[in-house]
């Protein structure tokens, strides 16, 4: 049932580009686990090993507090429809503020959204895949525009103020370092 490779393949990119949702594990030492579903068209596959995906601004901001202490992620998708299975890519990541030298040529990669606050550069020592057959099937209906249309009526100005009240620190007080590294929201 379940497989490990060293790398992806076409089949596994193919099958990536087709979810429109995944999800985001980091940790600690002493953390708590984070797990985070993403969505908004926000991941590339950038290699065999390397994937990106662009994180807006959400309630927390876990995920670079963990990366920034311990940088192990695992990104999970799984087939909603079609054929099952669930796709794991295990690896190191790192954190990209506005303010870093490779965010202009790395956001450009997307599609600008309202609230862009941190890209995160995940280099994949594992994929594995397993069988999904206890993933149920959904019907996929249309994107959520909520997050994006809050980001846009909080404006530039209004993102930074709110990160730096809600995004400073993770639940066990970890450093997101948002704001020393990031310029204006794009």
């Amino acid at each position: 049932m379940g497989q490990q490779f060293n790398a992806l393949s076409d089949k596994h990119i193919n099958f990536i580009a087709a979810q429109k949702v995944f999800f985001v594990g980091t940790a600690t030492e002493n953390s708590k686990v984070n797990i985070s579903p993403k969505g908004m068209d926000s991941i590339r596959i950038l290699g065999s090993n390397r994937a990106i995906w662009l994180n807006v601004t959400g309630s927390g901001n876990e995920t670079a507090a963990h990366v920034q202490t311990c940088p192990r992620m695992t990104i999970m998708f799984m087939a909603f429809e079609g054929n099952p299975m669930i796709l794991r890519l295990y690896g190191t990541a790192r954190v990209i503020h506005q303010g870093d030298p490779e965010w202009p040529e790395l956001y450009s990669l997307f599609k600008p959204l309202p609230g862009a606050r941190q890209i995160f550069d995940l280099s994949i020592e594992l994929v594995q895949t397993s069988c999904g057959m206890a993933v149920p099937f959904y019907d996929y209906v249309g994107d959520r525009e909520l997050l994006s249309d809050w980001a846009s009526k909080q404006g530039d100005e209004g993102i930074k103020n709110y990160w730096e009240k809600k995004n400073q620190v993770s639940l066990d007080g970890e450093a997101t370092h948002i704001l020393l590294k990031s310029s204006a929201p794009q």
